[in-house]
């Protein structure tokens, strides 16, 4: 088992497509790549599985410990020839600008990874070699397995970027990215377009391919990745009970779900059952619990709003105690409207006295860590959990002391325009952090067993 790092000198300088032309390239040798993605980030993954065939799992270094980011990686790179790690914003950057905690860089190191450096060199040439220095002695920890110049006009830009960076005899030089076409994917206001709605297909993944391969020596480059040493499987956990049917909202509206997330919730016993809240007009039978997570509702409002039979049945079951689970989008689904950027309001489940609406600016971001101020299905007072917030709408009606609401969470870092943390109501439980289970393992296995007390 190889692996690589494919990091940035910022955002916006390629490392999505570079990591996706890298993932097609290897699929299409018959290599079979495993990918991962650095950061909270929901989206990126989703394309990796498309131009590799793979389940793309994220690690992450501040919301999870050393050994947990080892444990994962192992278990989903285990069995596979490369490994592939897409880096989050710039190589250095990370939680806070005094050290390197979530950085790509100190998860790199965690998992003996070298960095594929990508830089957009489209106004540079000799100066791109002052750049390269700079991050190759920045931290001697790291090892590079080169520096991909991103973004070249042609030939003749990429011979000067190459010539340049014999000034640079540190940093490898890994060749040059001539500059693509416009198109490919699309984004808004959360990042790319999902894969589920404008994915890439075999003919652009191919062209992606193509295009890395004429610009790097991909034989050298695989050649060069060093052997890795993956961490010892960690013993299998028991489920603790009978099985339990657990729902869960996935559709082009409700898709942001950790993969480990899922994982831990399947060996902590529960039977995930996928239901759409845009298409089904029933939840499925005999379920322990709903897991509602976040995505873009407010794209789909209309059509969730047309769908009442089923969000009828999520506020009468919430209502009647099944224990539901609700992250961002998630917790704007189960209230009582969502206002668009368009000013039209359109109504939703019902089941939580709160109304969102959606803001032209972003509204939160950032990593949070929280402690819970009470019993809830996740965990008992007292507990403790790390997640992401990111969004772009806010609760303008409703919160805690109103209509049977309470408080679930204390949370450390900036508030975001004072939203609430953590509403409960009953045994349902939603937010706008998107947290990682593998933060607190007990957290699955909680809302688990919440679901299987439900129904006994």
């Amino acid at each position: 088992m190889k692996g690589i790092c494919i990091a940035g000198v910022s955002s916006g300088v390629g490392k999505t497509t570079v990591t996706l032309a890298l993932l097609a390239a290897l699929a299409r040798r018959g290599l079979d790549a495993r990918p991962f993605k650095a950061g909270p980030d929901f989206i990126d993954p989703g394309h990796h599985a498309l131009a590799c065939g793979r389940v793309s799992h994220n690690l992450d270094t501040w919301m999870l410990s050393p050994a947990e980011n080892r444990a994962v990686f192992a278990r989903h790179a285990a069995g596979g020839q490369v490994a592939v790690l897409e880096g989050a914003m710039g190589l250095f950057d990370g939680s806070a600008p005094e050290n390197e905690q979530g950085s790509t860089a100190q998860l790199a190191k965690l998992l003996g990874l070298p960095v594929l450096l990508v830089a957009d060199a489209g106004a540079m040439a000799r100066s791109l070699a002052a750049l390269a220095l700079g991050f190759a002695r920045f931290d001697p920890q790291v090892r590079f397995a080169g520096l991909a110049a991103n973004n070249l006009a042609g030939e003749g830009h990429r011979d000067l970027a190459r010539r340049a960076m014999a000034s640079a005899p540190s940093m490898p030089w890994s060749g040059g990215l001539l500059r693509r076409p416009k198109g490919g994917l699309a984004e808004r206001h959360l990042g790319l377009v999902i894969a589920e709605e404008a994915g890439l297909g075999p003919a652009d993944l191919a062209a992606l391919a193509d295009w890395l391969e004429e610009g790097l020596d991909l034989d050298a480059l695989v050649e060069g990745l060093p052997e890795l040493e993956l961490a010892p499987p960690s013993p299998a956990g028991t489920p603790g009970g009978p099985p339990v049917r657990l729902g869960v909202a996935r559709d082009r509206a409700f898709c942001f779900y950790y993969p480990e997330n899922l994982r831990r919730l399947e060996a902590a016993g529960a039977e995930l059952v996928f239901f759409s809240p845009l298409a089904d007009p029933d939840l499925p039978p005999n379920l322990g619990g709903l897991y509602v997570g976040g995505g873009y509702p407010e794209l789909a409002a209309e059509t969730l709003a047309a769908n009442r039979s089923l969000a009828s049945q999520i506020a009468d079951a919430g209502r009647a105690g099944l224990p539901i689970y609700a992250e961002c989008g998630g917790m704007m689904y189960l209230g009582q409207e969502l206002e668009d950027l368009q000013g039209r309001a359109w109504p939703m489940a019902g089941l939580l006295p709160i109304r969102t609406r959606m803001l032209p600016r972003l509204a939160s971001l950032g990593y949070r860590a929280l402690r819970f101020k009470q019993d809830t299905i996740l965990g008992p007072a007292g507990a403790e959990a790390r997640g992401h917030e990111f969004h772009y709408s806010e609760v303008v009606e409703g919160g805690p002391g109103q209509g049977g609401l309470s408080e679930a969470y204390l949370v450390e870092g900036p508030s975001g325009r004072g939203q609430p943390w953590g509403l409960k109501q009953g045994n349902t439980l939603a937010s706008y952090l998107h947290l990682h289970f593998g933060s607190n393992p007990d957290l699955a296995r909680r809302l688990v067993a919440s679901a299987r007390k439900w129904l006994s």
